[in-house]
């Protein structure tokens, strides 16, 4: 590798080297939460927020995520699946097709967590998937594994 005056090497890029890939934050920091009940997204923001310390963008609807999520850039989605107009599924989907997004690792979070159900979400390539009820107090930390397993 060339070297500069202080015997340092230095990287040089031309015309023909590869732009190198972006990568994913090694923290996670940034959430966006997609939730249709108030109670639920209220806590949830209280446990992500003053628990874990992460930034967090609330959207009501999958619609609001669609719309908003790109410009909020978060390391990480957690999502509900059942919601009135778009639900999760299609929001999921909706999500991975806006280039912002495609690489955001998704999480379910659902009151529908059976066994077979779960394994249907993880085939659709979610990250993970976190039962209702949640306990506030270990929110953060089952966030934070599932982004340290990607």
């Amino acid at each position: 590798m060339p070297q500069n005056a202080s015997g340092r090497s230095r990287l040089k890029l031309g015309r023909d080297s590869p732009v190198p890939e972006p990568t994913m934050p090694s923290t996670l920091t940034r959430i966006c939460y997609i939730e249709d009940e108030p109670d639920i997204r209220s806590v949830a923001e209280f446990a992500l927020t003053r628990l874990g310390g992460f930034a967090v963008q609330l959207c009501e609807s999958g619609q609001e995520a669609i719309d908003n999520a790109p410009a909020f850039k978060p390391d990480l989605i957690l999502l509900d699946v059942m919601m009135p107009g778009i639900d999760g599924i299609e929001t999921f989907a909706r999500l991975k097709k806006l280039p912002a997004i495609e690489e955001t690792p998704i999480v379910f979070m659902t009151a529908k967590a059976m066994q077979d159900e779960v394994e249907r979400y993880l085939s659709l390539g979610a990250a993970g998937v976190i039962s209702k009820p949640f306990n506030p107090l270990t929110l953060p930390d089952q966030l934070r594994e599932l982004w340290d397993r990607r």
